[in-house]
């Protein structure tokens, strides 16, 4: 029905004859790493606007498969954009063309449609527009989707997005740990030194009790200091966190409270890996304070056993009568995830002497 007059599409500044060049200097383009992060946030401004979190990725393309899949969506984007620009241009000229030859109006250089002028050509002309509005709007949801095809992150990136949330849900449940850990002993130290000052009704052992607290509270304000700064700079590692070889600061605050701590410790603890070292502190840490919380001043006899490749770590304390026993308590179940995280175990309960006890051994591979 409809012949183009003589005329040549110019595709912008593109030389007509050379139509594969663009295509080609899209090639060193796209592999460039950078270049994908400034695509994927086009895409998420222009196609998917209204929503928060789009599937696209969120880190420049570090592997070569990543950085091809780039350089395709590129060579496609460019391509239906030729398409539609072509469509946009052309498509409204024929609907005016087939109007105008409705009334017998000839056009000038634009596309001569040949036969009778009747109204068959009026019927004709919104079709190319319809045309049109179908290839914008089919485009823009071809486009979606490619986009997400090939900007999406790929199975590696996926993973490292997994790896990377399940650090951040490990450092928020080391970081309350220690926070459970080191409050509650501070504060569990403070109450018992406090009812034991009441009672007593001496000047000298209020003022011991009152200097307990005090170290005790100024030890808590470091260790909360410490953490909340890892809050403020996550991505700086935890430093100056207390280790075994701090122990005897736990068990002069036990023995502070009134608590007949037996100590035991044999093997070089210094040599101790890091975070053995450190997560056997707070372990000892939580079994003293379990200590003062269930039994309150009693005898407690403590053995810290480094060598032949094991960490072991035992608390017996008597369980006076009329206080219960810990039983399954956040701090309990503390000391079995920690001891679990390095390889080792737990056991809690009381042993064959009708003392209550922990005990912890820990690899040290």
């Amino acid at each position: 029905m409809w012949v183009p007059v003589a005329g040549v599409s110019v595709w912008l500044w593109i030389e007509p004859g050379l139509p594969w060049v663009p295509l080609l200097v899209l090639v060193p383009l796209g592999l460039l790493p950078r270049v994908r992060e400034a695509e994927v946030m086009q895409a998420r401004l222009l196609l998917t606007p209204d929503e928060a979190e789009p599937d696209f990725a969120t880190r420049p393309a570090t592997a070569w498969r990543d950085r091809w899949r780039t350089v395709l969506w590129l060579e496609f984007r460019t391509l239906l954009g030729g398409v539609v620009a072509y469509a946009t241009v052309w498509l409204p000229i024929i609907a005016y063309a087939l109007a105008a030859r409705t009334v017998g109006h000839e056009t000038e250089d634009l596309p001569q449609v040949t036969g009778p002028s009747n109204w068959m050509f009026g019927l004709l002309a919104p079709l190319p527009l319809v045309a049109l509005y179908a290839l914008v709007a089919g485009g823009g949801a071809v486009l979606t989707a490619v986009a997400r095809r090939l900007l999406g992150p790929s199975v590696a990136e996926r993973l490292a997005a997994v790896e990377e949330r399940t650090e951040q849900l490990l450092e928020r449940t080391r970081i309350a740990r220690e926070l459970h850990d080191s409050i509650g002993h501070a504060l569990t130290v403070a109450v018992v030194q406090a009812g034991a000052a009441r009672a007593a009704n001496s000047p000298e052992f209020t003022a011991r009790a009152l200097t307990v607290i005090e170290e005790t509270g100024r030890a808590a304000l470091e260790d909360l200091e410490r953490v909340l700064g890892v809050l403020r700079e996550s991505e700086r590692p935890a430093s100056a966190r207390p280790t075994l070889t701090d122990a005897d600061r736990l068990l002069e605050s036990a023995r502070a409270s009134g608590a007949a701590v037996d100590a035991e410790v044999t093997g070089p603890l210094e040599t101790l890996p890091g975070p053995v070292s450190r997560e056997g502190y707070r372990i000892l840490q939580e079994a003293l304070t379990n200590v003062l919380r269930h039994a309150g001043a009693v005898p407690a006899r403590v053995r810290v056993a480094a060598g032949d490749g094991l960490l072991t770590l035992e608390v017996h304390n008597p369980l006076p009568d009329g206080r219960p026993a810990p039983g399954r308590g956040s701090g309990l179940r503390g000391i079995r995830e920690r001891a679990a995280l390095l390889g080792g175990r737990a056991d809690t309960g009381p042993d064959g002497d009708g003392d209550w006890q922990v005990r912890v051994e820990l690899p040290l591979g």
